[in-house]
């Protein structure tokens, strides 16, 4: 019974970001890259003229929410990134739809 009158310590301050206490800028950094650009492909893909934008955002959006999945350590960054990466892939499908990557 010595482990129940053990000194619990105090929890870790809740972060949004960070569910294990620790830092991790890049992959926060991944994750606030990856949202912007997914908000913006998604945003401009109801804009037909601006399927250059919209397709190069989404395609960059999907690269870095892919490598930030590859090297996520917490379930919020996680979750955050399927977020982008979704928002991602819409506006880059729907961008490639009305003209591509280079305005065919």
């Amino acid at each position: 019974m010595a482990q129940a009158m053990r000194h619990q310590s105090t929890p870790p301050p809740i972060s949004l970001l960070s569910t294990d206490g620790k830092p991790h800028p890049l992959q926060d950094t991944l994750m606030a890259v990856t949202l912007a650009l997914g908000a913006v492909a998604f945003v401009t893909a109801f804009f037909h003229n601006l399927h250059l934008l919209t397709s190069w955002a989404g395609l960059i959006g999907i690269l870095t929410g892919a490598y930030g999945q590859f090297i996520s350590a917490t379930t919020r960054e996680r979750f955050a990134l399927i977020i982008g990466l979704g928002a991602s892939a819409i506006g880059f499908f729907i961008g490639m739809f009305h003209g591509g990557l280079f305005g065919g």
